[in-house]
């Protein structure tokens, strides 16, 4: 169907919908014939290639030649048979763990999901974009995504960048009449398709097409999403990973040679030399480091911080300066009008939030606003240019639009005005939307005397700059100089008191929405009056401020509102830095901006191209930056900045697409909470190898004594492929979900060149490793006198097991007691170590099982020794955690 050679009427007809859209009922019948309204995604792989993917590992396919030497070589089923079951439950948990990451992820792009505006059932909805069928009616404006593919049925100053289709980056002017003749893409000016931003503008349309048959699933094959490269992290994981092996694999070479030469057998020092390479190489990395990665952003996004890129979650741990908005982060984002200025009179209006319910005070006593010509007309703008809707739902009057838009519009009901009534009185025959450059909006209606007449609502110093005459006593009077300082001052006093100040105007104009443009209203309006707004500040937002001041997080408050409001809110909110304005900001060179950006806490009256400017001051001089942003024009800012934060409620769909993480309540507070999260993730991370690095270098140097000492080798290669796969795997995992320790937002952001592993942490590994294997060694040394090699090589593997489950508690903190910590706030790791202690015991006493790992059962007091021996790794690292907590942390932040 050419939709675009269509009038808007014959496109409704030809979808049998309406201008006021389709009823829930055909909407649902319509989604079962159409399908969601969603791009298909290139087939998930099944569970069973998940699984064998596991095996798809250099070190297990080292393994599996370990295992035919075994069967083939060495004629031992037994030994071979438990080497592919080691294997086996190593791809298990790892077929487990993957599983869970990508449910993980899974549940968060369900979060996701873009929104639409749609008409159903007459009422103005937002509904996942999913869900949308041809026929419905959608309202696009500057900043969203097309959801679908629509033809235009209103267009006001309406332009879309379509370059995703056509590679064009001018946006392109749209409009409703129809076009004649086949056309590509590129012409057809009539139509809105999905995924193409709104640049400026609002328009309605209805849907043509949804999900595959849009132009862009036609070419879905080409857009369809890949799989996201690995992070900065996961990318030095893997790096460390590559080099611990290629030194392992060195250090067992040597290990098998020299253990050759003094005698071993070769195929068994061979078999032995594989063992303990897997054993100290940590292959289990990468995967740790990807599932602490998905759950850490599975707890972000429960503490409403949606993370959109993956590095975000390690970058946010790091960051130094927050760069705010305030309106609706900082502050509730539920505006009440409080104060009317008109023509040297004050007008108090009471009440509080959405509910239209209030009086109207002139020197403390009640007055009549539809009595009052000035007053009766500042709400009748008010109300008019306005793209607001205060709807009834759940019991309670509900915004749809902007929170300022909701307060001008909740004022006009409190007066008896209907915002219905005088849409039907004085329908909008043409608008210059709100723009950031032009910072006010424009409706055309028609007057009374067949004339025209333009609303006018912005920001004062804008609109009193385009205003010719101000009206008073229903009368319009020519501007003085003397008047308009009256205003500048009225304005000052008001913003004093934190309200954000609006003008209100009119202007008289022809009928015709064609000569609706910027330059006939400069210099043609008559001002009607200012109106003053409160939106207070987050109940959270001070202590989250404060948290910030603690963590060593610097934070900058950026508005469009004047320097008063700004200052005021931020003094409530214990910011007292410098301020600048936008005007201020223009003034200065780059040079003088990144001088004097440690100081400056507020930037007032800023315009979103400011904030580039700002993100590139800051980061020159060594600063992480978070930015937020919510406007189409906020992406440079967003994109530039080390992590960009879109609002979830109030941000437009570009400002989205260009962020690393989307605000779902838009809190500031979300914010310091994401930091945290980042903080304490990087923390688990480091936790995790550590256990792993110590504890499998501590197996090698026990293997590596026993061969220069040409004593018999103290365990077997199953045993530690046992140690390794087994007692590591159920771990790991639990030390990369250890809760917080206490308020981590007390410490300093770490430095970006502090890596995961740290000249401390280092001397630790090798502190704990030394240790472990000077245990084993002396223990297996002592029992091998006194008893046979089988028990005392059960002995050594179960004192080496032993250490690994200590040496877990030890990693939990590198300068807090576990006692402190509280043995069992790690539930998962209370619970792995429990498994891992019920396994070895398995191995040790169910004869079958431990016939197959060589081990023989062990008396009381050969348990007494184990403990005894494993227990001194944990002790010595309580008590240096009592006397020197700060010993290893040296390069840690």
């Amino acid at each position: 169907m050419k939709w675009h050679n269509l009038t808007p009427e014959e496109a409704l007809a030809k979808l049998a919908t309406r201008r006021t859209g389709l009823l829930e009922i055909e909407a649902k019948e319509r989604l079962h014939q159409h399908g969601l309204n969603q791009l298909k995604e290139k087939g998930k792989p099944p569970g069973v290639l998940i699984f064998l993917r596991q095996f798809a590992s250099p070190l297990i396919y080292i393994l599996i030649a370990a295992a035919a030497i075994e069967l083939l070589l060495l004629r031992n089923p037994r030994d071979a048979a438990v080497i592919l079951f080691v294997v086996t439950v190593n791809s298990i948990i790892g077929f487990i763990q993957e599983s869970r990451a990508e449910r993980a992820m899974e549940a968060l792009k369900g979060l996701a999901a873009p929104q639409a505006r749609v008409l159903r059932d007459g009422e103005l909805v937002r509904i996942p974009a999913r869900f949308l069928v041809p026929g419905d009616v959608v309202l696009l404006e500057a900043g969203d995504k097309a959801p679908a593919d629509a033809r235009l049925i209103e267009a006001a100053s309406l332009s879309v960048d379509e370059s995703i289709l056509t590679g064009e980056s001018v946006p392109v002017q749209k409009f409703t009449g129809a076009l004649e003749g086949e056309m590509p893409v590129a012409d057809m000016g009539n139509m809105a398709h999905a995924g193409c931003a709104i640049v400026n503008g609002r328009g309605v349309a209805v849907v043509t097409a949804t999900g595959m048959d849009t132009e862009i699933g036609k070419i879905a094959s080409q857009v369809q999403e890949t799989k996201p490269p690995p992070t900065p992290l996961q990318q030095n994981v893997d790096r460390l990973g590559r080099y611990i092996g290629v030194l392992v694999l060195g250090i067992t070479a040597l290990l098998i040679l020299i253990g050759s030469l003094k005698g071993y057998g070769f195929l068994e020092m061979f078999t032995l030399g594989v063992a303990a390479a897997v054993s100290a190489i940590p292959e289990g990395l990468p995967v740790m480091v990807t599932v602490v990665l998905a759950l850490g952003m599975r707890r972000m996004a429960q503490r409403h911080a949606l993370i959109r890129k993956l590095p975000a979650v390690e970058t946010m741990g790091a960051v130094t300066v927050i760069c705010t908005d305030k309106t609706g982060t900082l502050t509730e984002s539920e505006m009440t009008l409080r104060q009317m200025y008109l023509s040297s009179r004050t007008v108090e209006i009471t009440g509080a939030g959405y509910e239209p319910q209030g009086d109207f005070l002139e020197n403390g006593r009640r007055i009549d606003p539809r009595k009052d010509k000035d007053l009766s007309l500042a709400l009748e703008i008010a109300a008019l240019c306005n793209d607001a809707v205060l709807k009834w739902e759940a019991g309670e009057h509900r915004l749809l639009g902007d929170p300022t838009e909701g307060a001008l519009l909740v004022a006009a009901l409190k007066a008896g005005l209907s915002p219905e009534v005088l849409q039907r009185e004085r329908p909008r025959l043409g608008e210059l939307p709100f723009q950031s450059e032009t910072r006010y909006m424009a409706t055309l209606h028609p007057d009374t005397d067949g004339k025209g007449v333009v609303y006018v609502k912005g920001s004062i110093d804008r609109v009193l700059a385009m205003s010719r005459n101000i009206l008073k006593d229903g009368t319009s009077h020519e501007l003085s100089p003397e008047t308009r300082d009256e205003i500048e001052q009225a304005n000052l006093q008001m913003a004093s008191r934190a309200l954000r100040v609006m003008a209100l105007a009119y202007a008289e104009s022809s009928p015709s929405p064609d000569e609706l443009c910027p330059e006939r209203l400069d210099g043609a309006l008559t001002l009607v009056g200012l109106v003053g707004m409160i939106d207070p500040p987050r109940k959270e937002a001070g202590s989250a401020v404060a948290a910030c001041k603690g963590a060593g997080i610097k934070v900058v408050m950026i508005t469009g509102d004047q320097n008063a409001t700004a200052v005021a809110i931020a003094e409530e909110l214990g910011l007292g830095g410098e301020a600048v304005t936008g005007l201020d900001l223009e003034r200065m060179t780059d040079e003088e901006l990144q001088a004097r950006s440690d100081g400056i806490d507020i930037f007032a009256r800023v315009e979103p191209l400011h904030k580039l400017r700002i993100v590139k001051a800051l980061k020159s001089k060594g600063y992480i930056v978070a930015m937020t942003g919510d406007g189409v024009n906020d992406g440079p800012a967003l994109r530039a900045a080390d992590i960009g934060i879109a609002m979830g409620i109030k941000g437009t769909d570009v400002a989205r697409e260009a962020s690393d993480m989307v605000l779902t309540d838009d809190n500031f507070a979300s914010i310091v909470a994401a930091v945290e999260e980042g903080r304490v993730i990087f923390s688990n991370i480091r936790r995790s190898v550590f256990y792993l690095l110590s504890t499998n270098i501590g197996e090698l140097i026990t293997l590596i004594a026993s061969i220069l000492a040409g004593i018999p080798l103290p365990v077997t290669a199953v045993q530690i492929l046992w140690v390794n796969m087994v007692t590591d795997g159920v771990c790991d995992i639990p030390l990369g979900v250890e809760p917080k320790h206490g308020n981590v937002l007390t410490e300093p952001p770490r430095s970006t060149k502090a890596g995961i592993l740290y000249q401390g942490m280092l001397l630790r590994i090798a502190f704990i490793a030394v240790s472990m294997a000077v245990g084993t060694f002396l223990l297996f040394q002592w029992e091998l006198a006194r008893s046979g090699l089988d028990r005392a090589r059960t002995i050594a593997f179960c004192v080496l097991v032993a250490f690994q489950w200590l040496n877990a508690l030890n990693a939990r903190s590198d300068q807090q007691s576990l006692f402190k910590l509280g043995a069992f706030s790690n539930r998962w790791l209370v619970l792995g170590i429990g498994v891992a202690v019920v396994l070895q015991l398995i191995v040790i006493y169910i004869p079958p099982v431990g016939e197959v790992f060589h081990t023989v059962p062990l008396a009381l007091e050969d348990w007494g020794a184990v403990v005894l021996v494993a227990g001194s790794v944990f002790i010595a690292e309580e008590i240096r955690k009592r006397f020197a907590p700060r010993l290893f942390s040296h390069g840690k932040s």
